[in-house]
């Protein structure tokens, strides 16, 4: 079944904040050694870590919907599907971008990638879901 995309409001201390797809964030970032592979365990070769693909992908998607969700609310990561299709070396810049694309209720929908200086290196989606901060953290 096919879900119709909206829009949402969050209500914080009386003023309302309009949550819609179209919603986006960009970041550059230099690849330092912490971001390769070998520093964080996840291969072999001094390249760029998925890992930190994925990490920065994250950090564009709650940039991207900064001050549009109230205070006492915040989203945490449901699913993350990335494909990290090309390598990039120690010093690469790498854009990383967030684009909302679609609202489900508190699940947030963004489409994520990342380019260098020569191609597209990573491409996918993730998913954020909205709670509310102080009910989430009592469930921990």
């Amino acid at each position: 079944p096919l879900r119709r995309q909206r829009q949402m409001c969050i209500r914080d201390s009386g003023t309302t904040m309009a949550l819609e797809p179209g919603l986006s964030a960009s970041f550059d970032h230099s690849v330092k050694e912490k971001d390769l592979s070998i520093a964080l365990t996840s291969g072999d070769v001094p390249v760029l870590s998925t890992p930190r693909v994925i990490a920065w992908c994250e950090a564009a998607t709650m940039a991207a919907i900064e001050g549009h969700i109230s205070e006492q609310e915040t989203t945490v990561g449901m699913r993350v599907r990335i494909d990290h299709v090309n390598p990039s070396g120690l010093g690469a810049m790498i854009r990383v971008s967030a684009l909302l694309t679609r609202i489900d209720g508190r699940r947030l929908t963004f489409q994520v990638s990342a380019h260098d200086e020569r191609s597209q290196i990573a491409m996918g989606q993730v998913t954020r879901v909205i709670v509310h901060r102080q009910r989430f953290l009592e469930r921990v």
